[in-house]
């Protein structure tokens, strides 16, 4: 399949051009992915979104440049419920869960648990993701607030975006940073072969992160508060590695850690945000898992020894 850009349309960004060609069904992300995954080229070469296209440009796409529909059921799955009315639910997420489904994986997430728990659920954010303002890795636990409607949706949206959210996240870190706090600001972008993968690139989005050690391990490992101030893809684990302390068990940016565990040590320990219809600011602590408990006891036995 492929289109021809006429003089008219020059200057216009690729990803907002196709956008205006193909069916409504096809979103400016899903778009956005095709293309940085090599499936549409201009002039058979690659090209970012950004790309303006010029006059006489051949775009080659896939022959159905269209989502894999997904059928979403609600699961009676447990949730760690911390706080709920008529507008939001706040949930302490557990490691291992996925937000939100994706072809490969469409049962035992949380919005197929949102699904059954919550009756007054409207179908708001997109089929796939109902009500979900902001994620967490399928391997990092704690707090997370989703929208029951679409005045909480455009809110807390709004709220992430203008950077009004507090979020602090507790990381077991491998070895001893050497300041005890600080503030990272680099860029960064999708790995450009491994694509579940993030990486600093120059040609990336700037990501922020405050850190601060609460306690360290002899020089095996340390406690720390993260707080990050953008809210970009793998971004503390990014960070954290970028100042050669990569998070405990984190298996796709760390490295052997001194203690076997048996996922990434990152914890959204608090959220503060706007209540999207009260106006008032509402502040929420997931306690720490089972699993992050037992891997603090385990440094202190070897850090003691």
């Amino acid at each position: 399949m492929t289109i021809k850009v006429n003089r008219n349309e020059a200057g216009e960004r690729l990803d907002l051009f196709l956008l205006s060609k193909l069916p409504k069904i096809v979103s400016r992300s899903f778009l956005q992915k095709l293309i940085k995954d090599g499936q549409i080229k201009v002039n058979d070469r690659l090209e970012k979104p950004s790309y303006r296209v010029k006059a006489n440009d051949i775009i080659s796409l896939p022959d159905r440049p269209v989502p894999q529909q997904i059928e979403i059921l609600p699961e009676p799955l447990e949730l760690n419920v911390l706080y709920e009315d008529s507008d939001i639910i706040v949930v302490n997420k557990p490691a291992g869960m996925i937000v939100h489904p994706i072809p490969s994986h469409t049962s035992g997430t949380l919005v197929n648990a949102l699904l059954y728990h919550c009756k007054d659920l409207q179908g708001i954010g997109g089929e796939l993701r109902p009500g979900i303002v902001h994620r967490l890795d399928k391997d990092t636990s704690g707090v997370m607030v989703v929208a029951k409607n679409d005045l909480a949706h455009r809110s807390l949206s709004q709220q992430f975006k203008n950077r009004e959210v507090f979020k602090m996240y507790l990381a077991i870190v491998q070895g001893k940073p050497n300041e005890t706090e600080g503030e990272i600001q680099i860029k960064v972008a999708r790995h450009p072969t491994l694509r579940v993968k993030m990486t600093v690139a120059a040609e990336g989005r700037i990501a922020v992160t405050s850190y601060r050690v609460l306690k360290s391990f002899d020089d095996l490992a340390s406690l720390v508060a993260a707080y990050p101030k953008t809210g970009r893809t793998h971004q503390i684990r990014v960070h954290i590695k970028y100042i050669q302390h990569p998070i405990l068990g984190d298996r796709l940016y760390g490295r052997a850690d001194p203690i076997y565990v048996e996922r990434q040590m990152l914890h959204a320990a608090i959220l503060q945000f706007r209540h999207p219809k009260k106006n008032e600011q509402m502040r929420f602590i997931a306690p720490l898992p089972e699993d992050f408990k037992a891997a603090l006891r385990r440094l202190h036995e070897v850090s003691s020894k």
